[in-house]
């Protein structure tokens, strides 16, 4: 019999990469804040936490990351100038990303890794569950995996993430879960985790991807965990203690995803992200599939 736990409402979004792999874009201008069609990566992560229920975001930010707070607060010399214009849908857009949560940021300082990034968390997240969203993995808001996240937490309490079945010989780039059936369908326990295992090493094909629901027992472990791979504090590694000690936080489940993803961490997967996007918009797909459409055909 499930048992009910506290309500989520905080969600941390990690932002405090250098974005490297897309310089020099990134050079001045964060790569959370780099377009996806029309709106930058971030607002679709935010939104995502938003429609869960989770109104209550704590970004990770670092040095040169301003941009991110101007995109979530007030611009009133555009909205005025929009006003004058009687642009109201713009208008609209503008408002829509300082009106969509309750924001608050956070300086990581020194880039120690995910689990370091996460346990800046700690003082605002206090002592109840939370979600953690990765910026680089768009998830489509038709298949909403962090509500589904958030009620398997609820529902049997410890921590929850989410996973995806990849091919064997993709699963060095990702953490990787050992897993146990349970009786839900989408839902496995988590018996153990590796941070980028060599093919050979891995325990299943069952990759860890950008989305966490996290019992506040990780920020514990975290204090004490000793980096690892990359010379990093991984936060696979302190999930792998709470999966060995049940005691400690509660067990750990994964919900696998089996939906839409869209990786914008890569550059090529991020080109495709956008044209996936424009291609199921309403205002752009029907003109901009027939030209997609004629481009590969002269191209082949």
């Amino acid at each position: 019999m499930t048992q009910s736990h506290p309500r989520i409402s905080k969600a941390v979004i990690p932002a405090a990469g250098l974005g490297t792999r897309f310089l020099p874009a990134t050079k001045a201008t964060p790569k959370e804040m780099l377009p996806v069609v029309d709106k930058p990566a971030i607002q679709y992560v935010v939104e995502e936490a938003v429609s869960a229920g989770l109104d209550d975001v704590l970004m990770i930010t670092g040095r040169n990351k301003r941009p991110l707070e101007d995109h979530f607060d007030r611009n009133y010399e555009l909205e005025s100038a929009l006003q004058k214009k009687g642009d109201a849908a713009r208008l609209a857009k503008v408002q829509e990303s300082s009106d969509l949560a309750t924001m608050h940021y956070v300086r990581q300082g020194d880039p120690r890794g995910l689990g370091h990034a996460v346990l800046c968390a700690a003082p605002h997240v206090g002592r109840e569950p939370f979600a953690v969203l990765l910026g680089d993995d768009l998830i489509d808001p038709r298949d909403p995996l962090l509500a589904r996240m958030v009620e398997v937490q609820e529902q049997r309490g410890g921590s929850v993430i989410a996973l995806m079945e990849v091919a064997p010989e993709q699963i060095h780039l990702y953490g990787c879960a050992a897993v146990e059936a349970t009786e839900d369908g989408d839902v496995v326990k988590v018996t153990g985790l590796v941070e980028k295992p060599d093919v050979a090493d891995a325990p299943s094909n069952f990759a860890v991807i950008g989305r966490y629901v996290l019992d506040p027992h990780i920020f514990d472990i975290l204090r004490t965990t000793e980096p690892g791979r990359g010379g990093e504090i991984q936060l696979t590694d302190a999930l792998q203690q709470l999966a060995q000690d049940e005691k400690v936080g509660g067990p750990v489940h994964g919900v696998v995803f089996k939906g839409r993803r869209y990786d914008t961490g890569d550059r090529g997967d991020y080109l495709r992200a956008i044209v996936r996007l424009a291609c199921e918009r309403e205002d752009l797909g029907p003109e901009f599939r027939t030209w997609l459409r004629s481009y590969v055909a002269e191209e082949m």
